[in-house]
């Protein structure tokens, strides 16, 4: 099951890469269109934002799992084990309830995203913003298994050292990659 998860992942890094690299070919043919020929790309202009925004909130889901988030670890870092996993608890309960409204706002905006359409690639909008189905499920599921793990004992120190802000690193950052 790990794998298939970790498999998941480095789709989403490689979703991450092909936006990104997308964004900045479309702006940079844009500029040297723009600039040498007078004319551009409109779609361009449109795609690179929807791009943008798909790669924040993809981006922040992996970002959530890697423990990559700005946290108070100067807070944190003053407990003990105990009181590092009672903010980790705490935290993670506040973590799914913002990501669950969050998830549930996206739902309730869907019906006008939905009847909207782009300018130019008359794209309807909840593709656009429909991200925030994903990036809600997501951090609520990433967060309600570290909750899980933490109420049943399963956590591990390296998990509660990442958590502190003890693994930052040079070292442990390389492993990573």
């Amino acid at each position: 099951m790990q794998k298939i998860i970790d498999t998941f992942y480095r789709f989403l890094e490689m979703l991450l890469i092909f936006f990104l690299s997308a964004m900045a070919v479309m702006v940079f043919v844009n500029v040297v269109m723009r600039y040498g020929f007078n004319s551009g790309l409109n779609v361009s202009d449109e795609l690179s934002r929807y791009f943008f925004v798909w790669l924040t909130f993809v981006g922040a889901v992996v970002a959530f799992r890697e423990h990559a988030h700005v946290g108070v670890e100067t807070l944190v870092m003053l407990f003990g084990r105990k009181g590092r996993i009672i903010c980790m608890i705490l935290s993670n309960i506040i973590i799914i309830a913002v990501s669950a409204i969050f998830f549930w706002g996206t739902w309730k905006q869907a019906p006008i995203n939905a009847s909207m359409t782009s300018p130019v690639t008359k794209l309807p909008m909840i593709w656009v913003y429909g991200i925030g189905f994903f990036t809600g499920a997501g951090v609520v599921l990433i967060a309600l298994e570290r909750l899980f793990r933490l109420v049943t004992g399963r956590v591990t120190e390296e998990e509660i050292a990442a958590f502190a802000g003890e693994n930052t690193s040079l070292e442990h950052l390389s492993e990573r990659a």
